[in-house]
């Protein structure tokens, strides 16, 4: 079990990460501003993406591991997640369908792509 950040200002989305994550066995905090207290922090970048980013490397130290999700047509976001050091950016959708799998992924590996 991880202790996860859920920094997802859409409320309705957010929720579902948490039941998801949580029926997986994880302890889920859903906040709408980053949190470095967690094993991971999972951010949603669909929108404001630049603000978000930023806020991420005001609270990350480097044990926490990211995971980041976007709209699937922005991908100069993705690309700048990446850039941010993020461990996984993956699109909202594949976050919708696989978010247990994805999180256990980013917690057991070394680095992500």
């Amino acid at each position: 079990m991880a202790r996860v950040v859920a920094f997802i200002p859409d409320l309705l989305f957010g929720s579902n990460v948490v039941g998801m994550l949580k029926a997986a066995g994880h302890e889920v905090q859903l906040t709408s501003a980053p949190s470095g207290e967690a094993d991971l922090l999972v951010v949603d970048l669909t929108a404001e993406a630049p603000q978000r980013l930023e806020q991420v490397r005001e609270v990350r130290r480097p044990s926490l591991r990211t995971l980041a999700f976007y709209a699937h047509v922005e991908a100069d976001v993705r690309a700048a997640a990446l850039e941010a050091g993020f461990d996984l950016v993956v699109p909202r959708s594949r976050m919708a369908r696989e978010g247990p799998a994805l999180v256990e992924r980013v917690l057991a590996a070394d680095t992500c792509d």
